[in-house]
């Protein structure tokens, strides 16, 4: 199937295989970035790129890994998926301020500041108390400037992400979340959040994860596109694209792993619902890769234009892989 529109996935973190890298090529998908780590320790992550570089080579026909924007333009070119590798937590740079070049050079592109809980660098948004961006924090933040690894705040408090916003001196992202009064869910964002996210030229990325969703699973595509509307009047289309935060053919154990890591042996509940602790069912329009483009066809029943559609299903993207990946001139 093919798709004029460029198509960007900001984050997935799916169970991979083979059908999934064909969805991703059927739904006309040229880019995802790829969660490779949550609690994962330095030498843990090598090993998921190692079997990262095992499904490049078996499935070369499909996927390859991308470390800049010009990845995207020859993966639509010819047809594949570039990957981006992203983390979840910091855990991957451990408490070492050196491995995140590390990192940059094996193809990190994303890291997240915190998941959840404090973390070395920054306070989740499941802590009770927020005291913002740690010492440790700042060194990362200029660290992760210096080399060209974007900032993260998807799962992190509101003061915490502030003060990244601030701190930073180049735009970060959230990469998967929802507006908090579309739906209030504790891991969506604040008016106030959004609005310094996107007038600092970061970027903002839809999630379609149930528990993030206005009806959860039985959220319409006419509601979802009508979000991204309302957000795109108040803070300018540009800075919005999709990161669906897809974690398809998951078994419900890998939500335990998400949300738990090693650092309790209780279940933490995570969005406060402890009747659903497995993965939800997705949206009825929105259960793989080929159905990305149904969400530029609900923009367009929104009121969206052909460029702004192209804009939120790709285009916005690219133009901040363009300018976050590369290293500062300072960087040797």
């Amino acid at each position: 199937m093919a798709h004029d529109a460029l198509i960007i996935d900001n984050l997935q973190y799916a169970n991979w295989s083979p059908k999934i890298f064909q969805q991703m090529q059927e739904g006309g998908v040229s880019a995802v970035h790829v969660t490779i780590a949550y609690h994962e320790q330095f030498r843990e992550t090598v090993s998921n790129i190692e079997q990262w570089n095992r499904y490049f080579e078996a499935h070369s026909d499909l996927i390859f890994q991308g470390f800049t924007g010009d990845d995207v333009r020859r993966a639509r070119r010819e047809g594949r998926t570039a990957i981006y590798f992203g983390f979840q937590n910091p855990s991957p740079m451990e408490d070492d301020l050196g491995l995140i070049e590390v990192l940059h050079r094996l193809g990190g592109r994303f890291m997240q500041l915190s998941y959840n809980n404090q973390s070395l660098l920054a306070t989740g948004c499941y802590e009770a108390e927020d005291p913002g961006i740690t010492r440790f924090g700042r060194e990362a933040i200029a660290e992760m400037n210096r080399v060209g690894m974007v900032i993260d705040m998807s799962h992190s408090a509101e003061r915490s992400t502030l003060e990244a916003i601030e701190i930073s001196s180049r735009p970060i992202t959230i990469t998967h979340a929802n507006p908090h009064e579309w739906h209030p869910a504790l891991r969506n964002k604040s008016h106030e959040v959004l609005n310094a996210l996107t007038q600092a030229g970061g970027m903002f990325g839809f999630s379609l994860y149930p528990h993030h969703l206005k009806d959860g699973s039985h959220c319409t595509r006419e509601s979802f596109c009508q979000a991204i509307a309302d957000a795109a009047a108040k803070y300018g289309a540009r800075s919005i694209g999709i990161g669906s935060d897809l974690c398809q053919d998951q078994p419900d154990s890998v939500v335990t792993w998400m949300r738990n890591g090693k650092w309790t042996r209780n279940m933490d509940f995570g969005e406060g619902s402890a009747s659903a602790p497995g993965f939800p069912p997705q949206p009825n329009w929105f259960e793989d890769n080929r159905d990305l483009p149904n969400i530029a066809e609900g923009l367009s029943q929104v009121g969206f234009s052909q460029a702004e559609i192209d804009g939120i299903m790709g285009e916005n993207w690219l133009r901040f892989y363009d300018m976050s990946f590369e290293p500062t001139q300072s960087a040797g």
